[in-house]
């Protein structure tokens, strides 16, 4: 073979696999923190000037605004109003569509809806009966279930909220 078609080769699979690796690192998924991600902003209350009476303190609901967490063994426990379980697979297609709609639109208030990884938990799969991912699990204080709705076919946060509150 002649000495200038192997440098031609050489350099063409130098470029494939380097636009191959670029192409790859731009697709890796930022990872997330853990800790709750509100879905709706509380605004401040306002401050008093120095010399001003202070108004006695508003009485909060019990139910804040709705939020995103990552599953743990205290999550249903620590959640603030209604829990939903969200079943979620991160190479599924719908999955990634519901948790966009999360992430953009929000959760209505009073409820938290818990990231289960539904590859590595399979106890919670077969004690809920999830079968499927974009599964939702409302379930009660305890942990125990109250209904669910599998989100596949229309995955909006609005469709999961219509079906399960």
């Amino acid at each position: 073979m002649n000495r200038r078609v192997v440098i031609i080769i050489a350099v063409l699979a130098v470029v494939i696999v380097g636009a191959v690796v670029a192409l790859a690192v731009s697709r890796t998924p930022v990872a997330q923190e853990a800790a709750p991600t509100p879905t709706a902003s509380t605004p401040a209350p306002p401050e008093s000037e120095p010399g001003e009476p202070t108004a006695p303190a508003e009485t909060q609901p019990t139910a804040s605004a709705g939020e995103y967490v990552d599953y743990s063994e205290t999550a249903i426990a620590n959640a603030a109003g209604t829990p939903i379980l969200f079943f979620h697979a991160p190479w599924c297609i719908q999955c990634k569509t519901v948790e966009e709609d999360i992430l953009h639109n929000g959760l209505p208030d009073g409820v938290t809806v818990i990231k289960v990884d539904y590859d590595s938990n399979q106890e919670l799969r077969q004690k809920y009966g999830v079968t499927l991912q974009t599964t939702f699990v409302r379930v009660d204080a305890s942990g125990e279930k109250v209904e669910s709705f599998v989100a596949y076919d229309d995955p909006r946060v609005q469709a999961v909220t219509d079906a399960l509150l």
